[in-house]
Formats: C-alpha cells, structure tokens, sequence
C-alpha cells in the first residue's frame, strides 16, 4: 500500500482490527467484524464510518453563490442558510465530473463534500472555473476528519454526547457547533437510507469523538462500519456512487437524477445544452436497479441479455443483508427493451432480473 493516504483514524482502525484496504487513495477499514453484521447494525440500531477520505471545499465572496450556479445543475440560488443541497457536475456533453453536497453557511458562504476518488480533478475544475467570478475557492480537506453516524438510534446516541439541541437539526440542515473547544460542522445527511449526522471536526479530535459515540451507543447496539457496508447499504437505498451508476460517460439524466437538473433556472451552466439535447432527444439509456431471485451476485461489467443479446451491462452488484438476495444497478439501452425479459448469465445458468424500485430494503 505504498504512496496511500491515511485519515486521522488510521492507528484507531489498526487497534479495532479493521480489514485495511485501498480505496480511492487510502487505506481505508472495508470491515471490522463481518459485512452483513455492521449492515444490519445500521439498518436496526446505529453505525459509525470514518468518511475523512471525502474532500472539503469551500467557495466565499460575492459571486460565490453565481459560480457555484454555473458550475452545477441543481440551483444554488434556491439554497437557504444553513441547509444542504445535492447536485451533481457536468462536462460540456452533459457526463459527470462528481456528485456533491453544498451547504450554505452565509449568504456568500459555501462549504462542499466532494467524492474521495475525485477530489483533486474536483478541486482542479473548482479553481479552473472560478477565474471569471469574484469568489474565491480554498481546498479544505486537510483540516477535516469527518465521520457519519447513521442508524434509526443515531439521533440519541448523539445527542447525549454533543449538545442536545442537535437533535432538532431538521434534514438536510447543517449547524456550527464547539466540539472539545474547537469548531466543528453537523449535518443531518448520510448515505444509507437511514437517519442520522455527518460530523466535520478538527482531525486532533476525531478519534475521541468516536471513542464517547461508540460508548454511548453501546447498549443501543453501535457498530464500527466499514467500506464495504457503507456500500450496500447505500445500493440498497439506491443511492448512486460515481464510477458506478454516474460517471463521464453517464449523464444524470440517464442515471434517473433528472429531479437535480435544473434546466430552466435563470443562470446558464456548464453542460446544460447537452442535457436539454438529450431531453429533448429522448434518453437512450437508462440506470435501473433490481434483485436477483439466486444467490449468485452478478458483479460490475456484467453483461445484460435479452433474448440472447446484449442490452446493457451491470454497473454496481452486492448482496443485500435485508432483503437476503443479490442486489444491483445496471445501465441498459431503452430503445427495444423489454424490462421483463432481462437476465445475466452466471455460470453457464440464465437469471432473470427483476426490476425494483429502490429503497430496495423497505420492501420487506
């Protein structure tokens, strides 16, 4: 794992026996305990994840409120203080440079979460867009940890170690709180389909944090989670990940986030043209998620067939620990196809897909 980035929880992984893989960069706890585990743990009481490998921004001035509109697809402009917004990037043709979440702290004030994997193309497009606006744009990922605290009894478990009135933190809010006399930022966002807060917090401080969260949610069940949970809980929520369900080749129209393309607000942004084009033209492929009645997981790049022909491919496959199936995502053309007769092909043995709605979890 040469030339890899630690976060400020490293050493804390080693000594809870974290799995250390390579993501994105890092070396990162893909698990702890056992996968299915720290899943249901998130689904039934609550789980911790170390997110600090994800990217901060921040964008101030006059004019930060007008770049930002430029540089993304859903509106700024109708962002109140102190709530967050998730937008997406666009290329000139309309693919993704990154999903993202913006919050306004001030009128003029923005802080960003950016994607681990694309954090540095993520600030380079930052900083190359901004010359022509009065704002100005600082990497800030260096001075956060920050960690996700997700589950139906996350609320409580934080509460009782932070001040209590982050309890009524509404959704999609973001507040300034002191944490150990330093000053931190708490949103109730995540990415599992759960409730619960993302913590951005001084890294000298983050480890201690955690100690006080995962007591204090000992008897509610806490866990420790790891990469690969967070990546199942999120297929199951159908929540899409970059790479995956959008990339640079995948518009966001095709991966179904049409409701974050604001095409008619009042200012122009990048790529715009493109997707107006493809709206108007007509979407010719589609992301879809479904289960698979086998207990084969049809993994990424796996063929979709119909009638013998390739229709598509799967973008994300795992197994999901609620519904005690194969889940996945998959990106097939819509001209032609029939949604019922899709299947992949595991092991010489034909499978059929059943197309479903996501969040794929609440169906039981």
């Amino acid at each position: 794992m040469q030339n890899l980035q630690r976060t400020p929880l490293f050493d804390f992984h080693k000594k809870m026996d974290a799995k250390i893989v390579p993501f994105a960069g890092w070396e990162m706890p893909v698990q702890y305990t056992s996968i299915i585990e720290e899943h249901l743990a998130v689904r039934n009481a609550a789980g911790l994840f170390d997110v600090s490998h994800m990217g901060e921004v921040s964008v101030t001035g006059p004019d930060a409120e007008k770049f930002l509109n430029y540089l993304v697809t859903n509106d700024v402009a109708k962002l109140p203080i102190g709530k967050a917004l998730y937008t997406v990037m666009c290329y000139n043709n309309g693919g993704v440079v990154d999903d993202l979440i913006i919050y306004r702290l001030e009128d003029d004030n923005f802080f960003i979460c950016i994607n681990a994997g694309c954090s540095e193309k993520d600030v380079e497009w930052f900083f190359k867009h901004s010359t022509n606006f009065d704002c100005e744009v600082k990497n800030l990922s260096d001075n956060y940890a920050q960690i996700a605290i997700q589950g139906p009894k996350a609320i409580p478990i934080v509460s009782t170690v932070l001040e209590k009135e982050v309890e009524q933190i509404k959704k999609f809010q973001i507040r300034e709180i002191n944490i150990e006399n330093k000053s931190a930022y708490i949103s109730r966002t995540g990415y599992t389909g759960e409730d619960g807060f993302e913590i951005y917090c001084d890294p000298d401080i983050v480890e201690s944090l955690s100690e006080k969260i995962l007591e204090s949610g000992k008897e509610d069940g806490i866990k420790l989670c790891g990469l690969a949970a967070r990546d199942s809980l999120r297929l199951e929520a159908g929540f899409t990940l970059y790479g995956h369900e959008i990339s640079e080749s995948i518009s966001p129209l095709q991966a179904g986030l049409g409701w974050v393309v604001k095409l008619n607000k009042e200012s122009a942004f990048i790529g715009q043209d493109a997707l107006l084009q493809e709206k108007e033209q007509g979407i010719k492929r589609k992301i879809f998620y479904y289960i698979l009645n086998d207990k084969r997981i049809a993994r990424q790049d796996t063929d979709i067939l119909q009638e013998g022909e390739v229709v598509g491919k799967v973008v994300s496959g795992t197994f999901s620990p609620v519904i005690k199936k194969p889940i996945g995502s998959a990106l097939v053309k819509t001209e032609g196809v029939n949604m019922s007769k899709l299947y992949v092909e595991l092991r010489k043995n034909q499978i059929f897909l059943e197309p479903t709605k996501p969040p794929l979890h609440k169906l039981i």
